[in-house]
């Protein structure tokens, strides 16, 4: 019997052998394509202008409550295209909504939508609203956002040696907030209702949207990467394999959250190869990288220089205090087989 797949995203050799070389027809005006470590596309519009594109499922937690749900999703959207310095302006979305979900439910989670597209300013341009057969939480549908902007603002990723690599928040923030909320019972046994209460505040963490533009305002960044699905460790991986460097990753300098070591350590979860939408990953000229860190905790955002991005030929490494090992690609993402465990002991 033939293995079933495993869950989260396709790995990157299925990308590099499958997807990759399968592009459609090559068009002069893309000038950043699907790449690993790169979370937008962008077509140069002429004129020193360029528009930025990154698509991704339209995610509704319903157990979260849809308007928490909704936030959620939205800032997932916007993150992918202000990591390229540009902010995120127009959105574009396909809702193929569950049979079950009420009219109410429904106005509730668009009001959300609305509300947090205008706090970002961002106007809703077209879509496809409709009730299917076979769809169900938490992928409802799937949506584009697209940022326009100056072509010298654009961050074109492209990680060089030399730049150190800064990183906001620490890992597993968006593990932390999706477990701490789906089984809170869990969390409160262990540590008490106190450390719940923390722990799901870090919820609302999971956006890069403020730390990207932050950063690209400072300057200096060469590189900027949400690190979703694998965590740090995987977006590192991405970004360097990428931008054909190696990196030296300090993992004690690596800011990690009370909340996220004691979430992770109670469900039994590496924090640094768990998903981890709303951290930054940044690589940035070496000369700007403590502005760049002064200016994320000047907005209360926890950031630090956690490595420095070197020659290829010097190889990829993290260092923990006196030990050095190969940074390899997780692969397969601690938290959605942790989360399928867990919601059958529900």
């Amino acid at each position: 019997m033939e293995k079933l797949p495993e869950l989260g995203k396709i790995h990157p050799d299925f990308f590099n052998k499958v997807i990759y070389p399968r592009l459609g027809k090559k068009d002069k005006s893309v000038i950043v394509g699907p790449q690993h470590g790169v979370d937008f596309g962008v077509i140069e519009l002429g004129n020193n202008k360029v528009m930025v594109l990154s698509a991704d499922p339209f995610y509704i937690a319903k157990e979260l409550g849809v308007e928490k749900a909704a936030w959620f999703a939205i800032h997932i959207l916007a993150s992918d295209v202000a990591v390229s310095g540009i902010a995120p302006k127009y959105l574009a979305v396909d809702l193929n909504l569950p049979l079950e979900m009420t009219e109410d439910e429904l106005t509730r989670m668009w009001d959300a939508v609305h509300r947090e597209c205008k706090k970002l300013g961002i106007a809703v341009v077209t879509g496809h609203t409709a009730r299917y057969a076979g769809c169900n939480y938490p992928m409802v549908g799937g949506a584009t956002v697209i940022g326009i902007g100056d072509k010298k603002k654009l961050i074109a990723p492209k990680c060089k040696p030399g730049d150190a690599i800064v990183i906001s928040k620490g890992p597993a923030i968006e593990t932390t907030g999706l477990m701490s909320a789906y089984f809170p019972g869990f969390l409160e046994e262990k540590y008490g209702k106190g450390f719940v209460k923390k722990a799901q505040d870090v919820y609302y963490q999971m956006s890069t949207v403020k730390d990207a533009l932050i950063a690209a305002k400072v300057g200096g960044v060469t590189a900027m990467h949400d690190a979703t699905e694998c965590g740090i460790f995987g977006g590192l991986y991405e970004m360097a394999m990428h931008s054909n460097v190696g990196m030296n990753i300090y993992l004690d300098e690596i800011v990690l959250q009370d909340e996220v070591k004691k979430t992770c350590e109670c469900f039994d979860i590496d924090p640094y190869k768990a998903i981890s939408e709303g951290t930054l990953l940044a690589t940035v000229n070496k000369k700007k990288a403590k502005d760049v860190v002064k200016a994320l905790k000047d907005k209360s955002i926890p950031a630090s220089i956690a490595g420095e991005v070197t020659r290829k030929e010097q190889g990829l490494y993290i260092i923990e205090k006196d030990r050095k090992y190969k940074l390899e690609h997780p692969k397969i993402d601690p938290f959605w087989g942790k989360f399928e465990e867990y919601l059958k002991k529900l």
